[in-house]
C-alpha cells in the first residue's frame, strides 16, 4: 500500500484557500498562528519577503513557492520588517468578505504583488513522525519547479484557476492544493535532514515491509518478534534498525498509530466504541478507553460528541 497516503488520509488532510493578493507598496501582514495547520504561499506576481521566527528573512520571487508546516504566525511584506499589522486588520480596512481578490494599496498594479495564500488542515490531535520531523518552512523556488515539470503544471493550474473568476475555482484549487502538498512533501523531503531517514524507512526492505504490514492491518496482535520474522530479520537486528529510521521502536509507532486511526474512525458515526476498539486491536473497549484518555485527556464518547 502507498504508507503516505494511509497516513495523509488518516490525518485527515484538506485543504482550504483563504486569499488571492493583489497588494501595492508599501505592504505587510502578519498572519496568526493556526493550530493544526500548514500554510502556503505562491507567488504569481512580484515578489515579497517572510519573517519566519527565529529564521533569517526570506525572499520569494515570481513563482516561487513557500509551505509552513505547522501553522506558525509569520510575516508577509514588501520589504523586511520587524512589525506588521494583523491580518484581521488588514482584512476589515480593505472591506473584504472573502470573495475574489483582496486588494491592498493604490500604487501600480503592475507592480503590485500577487499571492494565492491558502492552507491545509489536519485533524485535531493529528501526529506522527513525518509532521514532528517536518522543518519550519519548505521553500521550492521556480527554478526548482522546472525541475519538477509535474509540479510545475499543478502550480500552473492552481494560478490560472485562481485569477480566471470562473465557477467552481475555489473548489479546484482546494482538490488540486491536496496534491501539490503531497507532490511537495515528496519532492523536497529528501533534502531535509530529520525526514530524510523516515522516508528511507519506507523504502528500506526490511522496515518498510514492517511498516506496511503494520498500515494495512493494525488490529492484529503484532509484537517485534512477529514482525522480525515476517521480515526476515533477528529481533534486535529489527528493533535497532526501525527505530533508527522511524525515530521511535515499532510498537510505540504501532501503539501511536492505532489511537491516530481512532481519531478518524471516530468520524465514522455509524461505528460504536466497541467495533472501534476491535477494528484497531484493543482485547476490550475498557483498554481502548483508557489508552486514548492517557493519550488524548478525553474518552473517545466525549471526543465524538
Amino acid at each position: 500500500m502507498d504508507i503516505l497516503n494511509d497516513i495523509l488520509d488518516t490525518l485527515d488532510l484538506n485543504g482550504a484557500l483563504y486569499f488571492r493578493t493583489d497588494f501595492s507598496g508599501p505592504w505587510s501582514v502578519t498572519v496568526p498562528r493556526l493550530e493544526a495547520a500548514a500554510r502556503f504561499h505562491l507567488v504569481v506576481q512580484g515578489k515579497c519577503t517572510i519573517s519566519v521566527p527565529n529564521k533569517p528573512n526570506i525572499v520569494l520571487n515570481s513563482g516561487d513557492l513557500i509551505l509552513i508546516p505547522r501553522g506558525q504566525t509569520h510575516i508577509l511584506s514588501d520589504s523586511p520588517v520587524e512589525t506588521a499589522p494583523p491580518l484581521e486588520t488588514i482584512l476589515d480596512q480593505a472591506g473584504y468578505d472573502g470573495e475574489g481578490v483582496l486588494i491592498v494599496g493604490e500604487g501600480d498594479k503592475s507592480a503590485s504583488t500577487q499571492l494565492i495564500c491558502g492552507h491545509f488542515t489536519f485533524r485535531e490531535n493529528a501526529d506522527h513522525p513525518i509532521l514532528r520531523a517536518l522543518p519550519d518552512y519548505l521553500l521550492m523556488t521556480s527554478s526548482e519547479r522546472a525541475q519538477n515539470p509535474w509540479l510545475d503544471d499543478v502550480l500552473r493550474l492552481i494560478a490560472g484557476r485562481m485569477f480566471s473568476g470562473h465557477v467552481g475555482a475555489h473548489a479546484s484549487v482546494k482538490r488540486l492544493s491536496e496534491v501539490m502538498f503531497i507532490e511537495m512533501l515528496r519532492m523536497t523531503i529528501e533534502d531535509q535532514k530529520e525526514i530524510k531517514p523516515i522516508l528511507r524507512g519506507f523504502q528500506e526492505p526490511h522496515v518498510g515491509k514492517a511498516l506496511a504490514l503494520l498500515h494495512n492491518d493494525p488490529s492484529y496482535h503484532w509484537t517485534v518478534e512477529s514482525l522480525a520474522k515476517e521480515v526476515g530479520m533477528s529481533r534486535s537486528s529489527f528493533a535497532d534498525k526501525f527505530a533508527e529510521l522511524i525515530g521511535q521502536g515499532p510498537m510505540s509507532y504501532l501503539s501511536e498509530w492505532r489511537l491516530q486511526k481512532s481519531l478518524y474512525l471516530l468520524d465514522q458515526r455509524n461505528l460504536s466504541v466497541q467495533q472501534i476498539a476491535e477494528m484497531i486491536g484493543y482485547k476490550s473497549p475498557a483498554a481502548f478507553t483508557r489508552a486514548f484518555a492517557a493519550k488524548f485527556g478525553t474518552s473517545p464518547t466525549k471526543y465524538r460528541r
